[in-house]
């Protein structure tokens, strides 16, 4: 039997695989999911949480039992090639979330356990392409978010200290220190007070109106437009990873099920079938056009041979 285990394991990976690639797996895991951050709401109003207790545990058991038994399908879907399971970063989520919500330190502790119970909300966006997306998107853009963060921070800190040195006296409430100083400054990227600033600068000297119109302009146009011009660069790219991982999904699928051969015929998607169906009521329709073409074609010479006879006589009349 060990020279079975290969074909066995295709054949489940192909079955498992045609429900988690159905449309009413997506949905009732996702409805899931949302039914669990329902209970989880639900349990927020001590009214409800005492008269309906052993209703809520039991829902949140059958909740966990679910989410479970998705895993192992997933994990099945993967049966005969167990390594691309733990490569995709969602599977490994999904499951350190169910993993670590059945650990019993998990269930002794109620704030892991609503930490873990508030993860799984995070999964519907495995079920959303536009928000998943966006996820990696912003995880693509870290690093040019860090370059923005430092060279924000250098800027903060030069006008702060040339604030603090031009305006302390004359405006210790808001540049008396460097850190308040450099609060002040915070708030002034977002505009908030420009005003009020502008005015009590202009009060101790004409020219500190070039130091926040500097500001204004590098902070909250420059700095703001290329943090803007990095989320975009990083969305473009994460619309092309998505659309590169869907691409390697269908031929990963496609190639298993040319692997599977005979083993897998059983598995074959209900519209394969149908095609298959079509195609051979269309060649039995083209058998029966060919059968017929020898007599149409003895049924034509016919005729014309009687009216070749038929034209003989007329002409020699």
């Amino acid at each position: 039997m060990p020279h079975r285990s290969g074909p066995s394991r295709r054949a489940l990976a192909a079955r498992s695989r045609r429900i988690t690639d159905s449309a009413a797996f997506t949905t009732t895991v996702f409805c899931l999911i949302v039914g669990n951050a329902a209970l989880m709401g639900i349990e927020t109003y001590d009214g409800l949480v005492q008269d309906w207790h052993d209703g809520l545990k039991l829902a949140e058991h059958l909740f966990l039992a679910a989410f479970a038994l998705e895993i192992l399908v997933r994990a099945a879907a993967h049966a005969d090639r167990p390594r691309d399971f733990f490569r995709d970063p969602w599977n490994l989520f999904d499951l350190a979330v169910v993993a670590l919500a059945l650990a019993p330190f998990a269930r002794e502790n109620a704030t892991v356990l609503r930490l873990l119970r508030l993860a799984r909300v995070l999964r519907a966006a495995r079920f959303l392409p536009q928000v998943r997306i966006v996820i990696v998107a912003i995880g693509k853009s870290l690093p040019g978010t860090l370059s923005f963060l430092l060279v924000g921070a250098l800027l903060l800190y030069v006008y702060s200290m040339v604030g603090w040195v031009f305006l302390a006296d004359d405006n210790p409430e808001h540049f008396g220190s460097l850190g308040r100083a450099a609060l002040t400054l915070s708030l002034l990227i977002t505009l908030d007070g420009l005003g009020d600033a502008v005015r009590a600068g202009l009060e101790v000297s004409r020219w500190t109106i070039l130091y926040f119109a500097s500001y204004v302009l590098l902070g909250s146009f420059v700095l703001v437009n290329l943090l803007i011009g990095v989320v975009i660069n990083s969305l473009e790219e994460a619309r092309q990873v998505e659309a590169e991982s869907a691409e390697s999904a269908t031929a990963t699928a496609t190639t298993a099920a040319a692997a599977a051969g005979p083993d897998a015929a059983d598995d074959q998607p209900a519209d394969v079938e149908e095609i298959r169906r079509r195609i051979g009521e269309a060649r039995a329709a083209l058998d029966a056009l060919e059968r017929g073409l020898p007599a149409t074609a003895e049924t034509a010479d016919a005729m014309s041979g009687d009216v070749h006879t038929a034209a003989v006589p007329a002409g020699r009349a």
